[in-house]
Formats: C-alpha cells, sequence, structure tokens
C-alpha cells in the first residue's frame, strides 16, 4: 500500500533538515502540515512534499525565505500538479547548469592533482575550469555596492595562478579546519574554536572589497553578519557541512565567529 503521509521527524530527515526548520517554515506560513495527529505531530503528503522539495531548490539558488514564498504564492495560481511540474522544469534547467559547472571544476582539480604527482607542468588555462566568480557579481553589488565588487573583481584578476592556487588552498584548509572543530564537539568559544575563528576573520580583512577591508570599515558587524549568512544561505553553508549533516557546521561558524567579534572586534 502507498504510504499516504510522513510525520515530520521522517521529513526531517529525508530531506537533510531539522523539525525545528519544518515547524518554523509552517509559522511564516510556508509549508503547512497536511495534518495534525491527536499527539500533536505534523505530517505531510506528497503534495506538501512536492512543495518542500521547491522551497529547499530555491533556497540553493539563493532566494530568502519571503522571496520563495512569493515564488510559491505565484504558482498556486497556477494549474495545480501540472504548475508544479512546470516549476520544477525550470528547476531542473538551473540544477543542470550547476552540474555541468561542478563537473569542469571536478576534471580541473583531478588534472592539477595527477599533474602535481607526476611531476608535470600545471596548465593554468585548465586548473580554474569552472571557476566563475563574475556569477555573484549581482548579488555582491546589491548588498555592498558596485565598488565592492570591482574592487574584489580587479584584485582576483590581478593574480598570478600561484596566488589564486594558494587562495583556494587557504580557503579550503579554513572549511576543513572549522569542520573538524565542530564535529569535535568543541566549544565555539574554546581556544580552539576562536584560533580558527581568528584565521577566518584575518583571511576575510585580506580581501578587497569587502567591508572588513575597507578603511573604516565596521568589521565587527560584517563578520556577524556573514556568519548570520552561513547558516541562512545554504550555498555559503555547504562549505561548513558536518557528517551529520542540517546547519550544525554553519551554526558552529556562527557562533564562534559571534564569540570572536564579541572579544576582538
Amino acid at each position: 500500500m502507498e504510504k499516504e503521509d510522513w510525520s515530520i521527524q521522517e521529513i526531517a530527515r529525508l530531506a537533510g533538515t531539522t523539525s525545528r526548520t519544518l515547524r518554523h517554515y509552517d509559522e511564516i506560513g510556508l509549508l503547512p502540515p497536511s495534518r495534525i495527529a491527536h499527539n500533536g505531530y505534523r505530517h505531510y503528503d506528497g503534495q506538501a512534499l512536492v512543495r518542500l522539495q521547491r522551497i529547499l531548490l530555491l533556497r540553493e539558488l539563493g532566494l530568502g525565505l519571503p522571496q520563495i514564498a512569493e515564488v510559491l504564492g505565484a504558482a498556486s495560481v497556477g494549474e495545480g500538479a501540472r504548475s508544479e511540474a512546470t516549476a520544477l522544469e525550470t528547476h531542473l534547467a538551473l540544477l543542470r547548469e550547476e552540474q555541468t559547472r561542478l563537473a569542469r571544476q571536478i576534471a580541473s582539480v583531478e588534472s592539477t592533482i595527477t599533474a602535481l604527482r607526476g611531476g608535470e607542468n600545471l596548465m593554468a588555462e585548465n586548473m580554474f575550469d569552472g571557476f566563475d566568480h563574475t556569477r555573484y557579481k549581482q548579488e555582491v553589488e546589491e548588498r555592498w555596492g558596485e565598488k565592492a565588487y570591482a574592487d574584489g573583481d580587479s584584485w582576483w584578476r590581478g593574480m598570478t595562478d600561484a596566488e589564486r592556487t594558494d587562495w583556494q588552498r587557504r580557503v579550503s584548509e579554513l572549511g576543513r579546519d572549522w569542520i573538524a572543530a565542530a564535529e569535535s564537539g568543541i566549544d565555539p568559544a574554546s581556544p580552539a574554536a576562536q584560533e580558527v575563528a581568528r584565521r577566518h576573520v584575518e583571511w576575510l580583512t585580506g580581501i578587497p572589497g569587502t567591508p572588513a577591508a575597507a578603511p573604516g570599515g565596521d568589521v565587527k558587524a560584517y563578520v556577524i553578519g556573514l556568519g548570520e549568512m552561513y547558516v541562512a544561505d545554504p550555498r555559503f553553508g555547504a562549505n561548513y557541512a558536518t557528517s551529520s549533516g542540517g546547519t550544525h557546521g554553519a551554526e558552529f561558524v556562527r557562533d564562534a565567529l559571534r564569540v570572536y567579534a564579541d572579544g576582538n572586534l
């Protein structure tokens, strides 16, 4: 017999999210449960699952919850399941574009590893295939202004291949160390976590165009705001995802950065 609905715990586990997040979606009218059982537990049917899939897809595309509500609200005026299918086809096309970009990145990194292990010359024109910082141009300009993007873009393009490789290595090491710290169970205020936070802030202040690098910029507010964004935006939170899934890693980074900002900035 086909399953009619799923409990909130089942959906949270299957979707890689939390019951708390699903309850929040209900509270703001984004994803109401299909029914509430006698014990007060929320349950979701197939239609709710399709809606949740769209919510998660839109979040990964960088939309905030108010914008997602607008998109889903407009779609609900359509033709039911047919409208949902059409909307998902659009999502699918975007996901395939991202899949292609990631495949190019994977091939690029694999090629670099092969060259390094074999003592071969690195091919600069191949090393950065799939890495396109300009796709964030509009978002950066909306958040921090056109000058912020222009300064950052000039800085990136002015780097040598070796400098770009070193910068990406540094980013990778920070992500690895954040995940290790979050998975170790230490307190975000502990010396070990605060040392990673110090390195993170040092890294941020070295990127031209950001409020952290601008003379007289509000570094504290910028660092705290970024920490919140790591949790709210799946694109950034994915960099700190632990083996347990969810937003635990991003939340750890946010909390550690806030402690560091309060005490040092």
